[in-house]
């Protein structure tokens, strides 16, 4: 836990739950209908919607909408399955927006 103190977090932006670590940014140049979201590799404190196939920018992709697990806030998406070659590392990540999240500490 002592590991956890001090690392640079990013919570809910309605209730302040921690959502995920900066240092599991695996990308900030996403986009999202609403504007710039980042690529988490783990996301926490969350829930998942039903799963859907969704034609995203990149492609056919299995998602989950991901929830607050606090207020029910919908924050982002999860990818589920990457049906093109190139698109599998996305796999098993979260797409978290960043009008969504705000900078807290862990």
């Amino acid at each position: 836990m002592a590991d956890l103190m001090g690392s640079r977090a990013y919570c809910c932006f309605k209730c302040q739950n921690l959502v995920a670590f900066h240092d599991d940014i695996v990308s900030k140049d996403f986009q999202a209908s609403n504007g710039r979201a980042f690529l988490f590799s783990h996301a926490m404190n969350i829930f998942l919607g039903p799963k859907e196939d969704r034609q995203l920018m990149t492609g056919l992709h299995t998602v989950a909408d991901v929830f607050c697990s606090d207020c029910g806030e919908e924050l982002g998406w999860k990818y589920l399955k990457a049906y093109e070659e190139t698109q599998k590392y996305k796999e098993g990540k979260c797409v978290l927006e960043k009008f969504k999240i705000v900078l807290g500490n862990g």
